[in-house]
């Protein structure tokens, strides 16, 4: 049974992420200690609320160091909702810009659409070779709840090492709806909240940190 950590810094559906996770078998622990977050074979970093806030939070914690001592061990991370915008470089809301993890380069913005938030069920465009959405149909729906999103992936390709996998959703125009990066995964939908499909999609991700 593998040992999860939820990150408590603060933001996030914490409850609902440890249940989830407990349904697909995982051993689950919410805390904020850094040994615990660094030791757990896979860290979830949740997320929900204003960039800045969750960044506030996450520096209070040391979360962005435990975020890039396990990514440098190759230690599984999943971030989820604003819990993976915080991994891009930067968030720009209201006007305000404040600075991410910087895991990825990009910036995270406000969707261009004419209803905001997006919020409910939304099909996605999986990546070609996914290991999040293997087994999962085309029209399989998972829920949405934000208004801003990276809409654009800005890494430029390094021929040395394997290219990122990009899902990508649509509301108004496309936005990043998932990456899977080596050790490191996240969804801009909430898995926890996501029914069937987001059930899945965890067990795809603790089998693939094992």
């Amino acid at each position: 049974m593998p040992r999860v950590v939820v990150l408590d810094y603060g933001s996030g559906n914490l409850r609902s992420a440890e249940r989830a996770l407990r349904r697909v078998g995982a051993d689950v622990e919410v805390t904020a200690d850094h040994r615990a977050a660094l030791a757990a074979d896979a860290l979830v970093v949740p997320g929900v609320g204003a960039y800045a806030a969750c960044m506030t939070g996450l520096n209070a914690v040391r979360g962005a160091r435990i975020i890039g001592e396990r990514l440098a061990g190759g230690r599984p991370v999943l971030g989820i909702c604003v819990g993976m915008q915080i991994l891009f470089e930067r968030g720009v809301e209201h006007g305000i810009e404040s600075a991410g993890c910087g895991e990825w380069p990009g910036t995270v913005e406000r969707l261009h659409a004419e209803v905001l938030p997006h919020m409910g069920w939304n099909t996605v465009r999986a990546a070609e070779g996914s290991v999040l959405f293997d087994g999962l149909d085309d029209d399989a729906r998972f829920y949405f709840v934000h208004s801003y999103g990276v809409r654009k992936w800005e890494l430029v390709p390094d021929s040395t090492l394997k290219a990122p996998l990009v899902t990508w959703a649509n509301h108004g125009e496309d936005f990043v709806a998932a990456v899977e990066n080596g050790a490191l995964c996240a969804t801009q939908f909430h898995p926890e909240k996501s029914g069937d499909a987001g059930a899945h999609l965890l067990e795809n991700w603790l089998a693939s940190t094992r």
